[in-house]
């Protein structure tokens, strides 16, 4: 039985927040002078078919407190605001990278007179582009504070049809390739707190 990709975006980013029950463009969101929480995030490729077009990183935050947010007028729920941040990735070696950022990036204030919204770390990635293929390869919030190194697994067979637009972020568990398990490559991620 051949294993198909997954090839859903790992995150659908809001396009609205509402704001005293009106439609409303998302808050200007503000970000942290004085970020302190830094972690280093280490990308490791290995056994990849061949070389990626360009390598990204992005770090996804999200407001956690939704009683600061005003209700939507038809719906009465409400839409947490989000904010997509770019990092620098660098090269550390020989398909390893590495990537720095801040949980506390995104500044925590009042964008709505409901009180002040807390801002959270959801994920970052690492994104490794052949054509028109994302292999994204995501560390989620708790496996960053617990310091909980991730590796997910990507078929060759998906590198190789690289002119399908799409977004592969791979499995847990190469065995979940069954026949293709030995035709894979995999990205590990592993994020540690730094001195600030």
């Amino acid at each position: 039985m051949k294993h198909i990709p997954c090839m859903l975006p790992i995150a659908l980013l809001a396009t609205h927040t509402f704001a005293h029950g009106e439609p409303a463009t998302r808050p200007d969101v503000t970000i942290n002078p004085h970020p302190r929480m830094k972690y280093e995030v280490s990308v490791k490729v290995d056994g990849s078919p061949g070389p990626f077009d360009r390598i990204e990183a992005i770090a996804d935050y999200r407001v956690k407190n939704e009683d600061c947010i005003a209700l939507t007028p038809l719906t009465g729920a409400t839409v947490p605001p989000e904010k997509r941040v770019p990092l620098t990735l660098l090269r550390s070696g020989n398909n390893r990278y590495t990537f720095e950022f801040f949980t506390d990036r995104i500044q925590d204030q009042d964008y709505f007179d409901r009180g002040v919204c807390q801002w959270s770390i959801v994920a970052v990635s690492a994104n490794l582009w052949i054509e028109n293929v994302n292999f994204s390869a995501p560390l989620f919030h708790d496996d960053i504070f617990q310091n909980h190194p991730v590796t997910r697994y990507y078929s060759n067979r998906s590198y190789a049809t690289r002119h399908m637009d799409r977004v592969d972020v791979g499995e847990p568990n190469r065995d979940q390739y069954e026949d293709e398990a030995n035709a894979t490559f995999s990205i590990t991620l592993d994020a540690r707190k730094t001195s600030q």
